[in-house]
């Protein structure tokens, strides 16, 4: 049905990334104007953004050649007929111009919907002349059934469609997209409370925006074939994902909205959702950073978390509902327990701390990385503030259990930090106070690091540039990742709502 669209279905085709890419909400009517409050899903983008996040979005892309080379669009260009031209330039449809069919009615914003308990899939497009637009939506129809604009699609093909003022709705049949309609008409999502509140906590608009009503995952349900059995996460146990066999995280989802933005030459994906489920145990501690902040300043790479005292039991609790019918928490961790040889839950806490994070030093090598034998030359290692004396005696069992040539296990110790790893320079480099929570590259990327639960940090300009070595001898490659500076993630939680910043920078 979306590929019936044309336009609309080109963000799920091979102009998809382009598109993402250089959209964005921008002010004026949306979408869920015309969606009806019962919205359970919600994806919308600009077809021609303008204003600040469109010069936003060319600057920054610009500044990969490929992107320049491929499309060479400037903050005036019609992305539209950009999307168009590429999606013409494969198989296209025959018969159709877009100056005739597409550009005289259609507006700046769509979005990608499931709607109702049934559940039912529409796409809602914005246009500027409701007639012109009846005119061409006939022909992407006709392009959906035949590829051809001119031959008439059979009058029960599986897009249907109603024009209503400035929105076109497209769904399955023209009835169920009349109902959507109508159903928005009388009570619209965007005043819908929940929809106000979960976009509202997603920050700024961005180049996309989306929602999940309290209700989608218990909606998943009702899709039947297209959702299938979920395989269980413990012994391949295959159970089916029902509120009946999981009623904790069908029960306590409160929503949850995200938006995709440039943002002073990043790229940045926020998220905000109700704690509930297994994010509530990571997301409870605001120590992520407590020792990831002070990393040397060269890191490459770092992964930290935070941890609150029953972290372990609390997340295996709230994955109840996939171990299978069988499987309690205390039967998983007496197996863990008689697997590793430690006491589990209270060893696996012990070993991580309050904080703890893996890093990798900005002097490695990718290729020695792997093929190293035992992780002695490679600049790797965890930093746990702790208890370093109890940390040992749970090495102490796991070494019991690997055996003695288990040097991964081998450790040193000062004040309340440990450094844990097979490199002996490289943890004596990590008990140092590092500066990498004070540099301007991790300060960029990561946002809200001091009350975050969990981080990750990659710095693409670490060391020797690395990854610009692994482009190796293609000059193409290491010119489009030159520009990339860093990736950085982190979650928080905060007066009871999780929050999540996935960003890239650029140089």
């Amino acid at each position: 049905m979306i590929i019936g669209g044309a336009v609309v279905g080109g963000l799920a085709v091979a102009g998809g990334a382009a598109w993402a890419a250089m959209s964005f909400l921008g002010t004026g009517a949306q979408p869920a104007e015309a969606l009806p409050a019962s919205t359970l899903g919600y994806v919308s983008v600009d077809l021609d953004p303008g204003g600040a996040q469109k010069i936003e979005a060319i600057r920054t892309l610009n500044k990969f050649p490929g992107f320049k080379e491929e499309l060479d669009l400037e903050t005036d260009d019609d992305l539209r007929r950009s999307l168009f031209d590429e999606i013409q330039g494969g198989e296209g449809c025959a018969n159709l111009d877009y100056a005739e069919d597409v550009e005289t009615w259609l507006g700046s914003r769509a979005a990608l919907a499931v709607v109702d308990d049934t559940p039912t899939v529409a796409v809602v497009v914005q246009v500027s002349d409701a007639e012109a637009a009846e005119a061409g939506l006939e022909k992407l129809r006709n392009c959906a059934a035949g590829g051809d604009a001119d031959v008439a699609a059979p009058p029960d093909g599986d897009l249907g469609f109603v024009v209503d003022g400035e929105w076109a709705v497209l769904a399955e049949s023209s009835e169920m997209a009349a109902k959507v309609l109508a159903d928005g008409a009388e009570s619209p999502l965007v005043d819908d409370p929940d929809f106000q509140t979960w976009t509202g906590r997603a920050g700024d608009p961005g180049i996309m925006s989306m929602y999940a009503a309290p209700d989608a995952l218990s909606a998943l349900t009702r899709l039947g074939e297209g959702l299938g059995p979920m395989t269980g996460l413990y012994g391949g146990t295959s159970a089916e994902l029902t509120p009946e066999t999981d009623p904790p995280l069908f029960e306590n989802f409160e929503g949850m909205a995200a938006t995709l933005r440039f943002d002073d030459g990043a790229v940045e994906f926020e998220t905000a959702g109700g704690l509930s489920g297994q994010a509530s145990a990571l997301y409870s501690s605001d120590g992520a950073d407590d020792v990831l902040g002070t990393l040397p300043a060269d890191t490459a790479a770092a992964f930290g978390m935070g941890f609150e005292e029953g972290w372990l039991t609390k997340s295996v609790d709230q994955m109840s509902g996939y171990l299978g019918e069988e499987m309690t928490t205390a039967d998983l961790f007496e197996e863990l327990s008689d697997l590793t040889g430690l006491d589990v839950p209270a060893d696996v806490e012990t070993l991580m701390g309050d904080s703890a994070v893996l890093a990798v030093g900005g002097d490695f090598d990718a290729e020695q990385m792997m093929s190293s034998a035992d992780g002695s030359d490679v600049p790797a290692g965890l930093k746990v503030q702790g208890d370093p004396g109890a940390i040992e005696a749970v090495l102490d069992k796991l070494s019991s259990t690997m055996g003695p040539d288990a040097t991964i296990l081998e450790a040193d110790a000062d004040g309340d930090v440990i450094a844990i790893g097979p490199n002996a320079d490289y943890r004596a480099h990590l008990l140092e106070a590092g500066t990498l929570g004070e540099s301007d590259t991790f300060r960029d990327v990561i946002r809200e690091a001091e009350q975050a639960g969990v981080v990750f940090y990659l710095d693409f300009d670490a060391g020797n540039d690395w990854l610009a070595t692994l482009a190796g001898d293609d000059p193409e490659v290491a010119a489009n990742v030159e520009p990339l500076s860093a990736i950085g993630m982190s979650a928080w939680s905060e007066d009871g709502v999780g929050h999540g910043v996935l960003r890239l920078t650029t140089d």
